[in-house]
């Protein structure tokens, strides 16, 4: 090779090199580790870099109960990520409030979010007057349900209200299947029974302040709800050992037709999906009953989102990460793979599921209230998510947990 050849070889290699050099990193901790999560994610990353090909996307996926505790560790300390996924609600206000994340509020109005993410979506990202958590989807909660076995147990039309609900649980369970699949073992399935026994029966303004420590655990309200929950446990309408199994147990469960409908949110969707189940025909959705005709209906759920550490070593990267991840084609392609709903409006509503259709017009009819751990302090939602474990191990004890908890409750809130 000739002296003017390698200089030639050798400029092409540095100016590679520079290139590489000059690559902007742009770390980030998430929950989505699932094969379905992590795939989905990967895809989108990928559609990142291609866009910006100066930025790297350094992935640091960790598994969704890991998450809980390896996130508030890593926020502490003095090597945060550039962006962290996170849920919107009180474990964001829990670290709003040790001065730990960076205020969005001028991101959102430089961008003009409030063109794109619907006005009922948006109080999830506001903490003390500031924009704190973007949204990357949402979920709803309710009943997901095998339409075969519904059929065969003569239950051909939704219950709508909580007598209807009974009647078609001993029907099911008259067919020879257990009604109800819950998968406790990790304890956070069982939250949704709280949620909703309270809110259909004391109302959602009770339940926001029994998430503040403003009511007691151990008031009537409450004895109320759970006896409601406790009256299905005592007919024989779960299946047997609930904490015994996880929530994609019970998912498969239904599925395979051993039970009829688990209570679970629409994430549930893409677990089916993936598993190559066909919406309307293998599984279908309806609300949670009403229990109490005189109180206001609500939907629980909970609003995914990004946050960006107060000391992000890469804030803007972070950012204009958050802003392809609200594109409509990465908002499309994370809704699909995920079994979530998107977080703007300008996504093209075709990609739903007919499933995913009901769940989308449902949440647009009913106000939404974030789910429990989601909605009270991480220690308050620790102890209550024990209680709603202990339960189903043996609710026949459940004044006496309410007490237990309502003390940790008069600690946490310092009543």
């Amino acid at each position: 090779m000739s002296i003017k050849k390698l200089l030639l070889v050798l400029a092409l290699l540095l100016v590679g090199v520079t290139v590489v050099a000059a690559q902007q990193e742009v770390s980030i901790v998430h929950y989505y580790s699932s094969d379905l999560g992590s795939a989905t994610m990967a895809k989108l990353f990928d559609g990142f870099t291609a866009a910006n090909p100066d930025m790297k996307v350094v992935d640091n996926s960790a598994g969704h109960e890991d998450f809980k505790t390896q996130i508030l560790v890593t926020i502490a300390g003095n090597n945060p990520p550039d962006l962290f996924s996170y849920w919107a609600g009180a474990r964001t206000q829990f670290i709003v409030e040790a001065d730990r994340l960076m205020p969005l509020t001028d991101f959102w109005s430089d961008n003009d979010l409030d063109s794109i993410i619907p006005a009922g979506v948006k109080p999830a990202s506001i903490y003390n007057g500031d924009v704190y958590n973007i949204p990357m989807n949402v979920h709803i909660v309710g009943f997901f349900y095998n339409p075969k076995v519904m059929a065969a147990a003569g239950v051909t039309s939704m219950p709508t209200t909580w007598d209807e609900f009974l009647a078609a649980c001993e029907a099911i369970k008259a067919s020879g299947v257990a009604p109800i699949a819950l998968g406790s073992m990790n304890r956070w399935p069982a939250q949704y029974w709280l949620d909703y026994t309270v809110s259909r029966t004391a109302g959602p303004e009770f339940r926001q302040q029994l998430m503040a420590g403003e009511v007691a655990y151990n008031s009537p309200e409450v004895a109320t709800a759970l006896e409601a929950w406790k009256q299905l446990v005592d007919a024989g309408y779960f299946v047997a050992d609930a904490n015994a199994y996880d929530w994609t147990d019970a998912a498969d469960q239904v599925a395979n037709g051993e039970a009829a409908m688990t209570l679970m949110g629409t994430w549930i969707t893409g677990y089916w999906d993936g598993n190559g189940l066909k919406p309307i025909d293998d599984y279908d959705f309806f609300p949670f009953p009403a229990i109490n005709p005189d109180v206001p209906m609500v939907v629980h759920g909970s609003v995914d989102g990004w946050a960006v550490p107060a000391s992000a070593a890469n804030p803007d990267g972070a950012k204009a990460l958050i802003m392809h991840m609200l594109s409509p084609d990465a908002q499309a392609t994370w809704a699909v793979g995920q079994g979530a709903l998107a977080a703007v409006s300008n996504v093209d509503p075709s990609i739903y599921s007919p499933v995913m259709k009901k769940a989308a017009d449902y949440l647009g009819s009913v106000a939404f209230l974030s789910g429990y751990d989601l909605s009270t302090t991480p220690p308050m939602a620790d102890a209550g998510l024990n209680m709603f474990a202990q339960f189903m191990n043996d609710p026949s004890g459940y004044m006496a947990y309410l007490d237990e908890v309502e003390v940790v409750a008069v600690d946490v809130f310092k009543k």
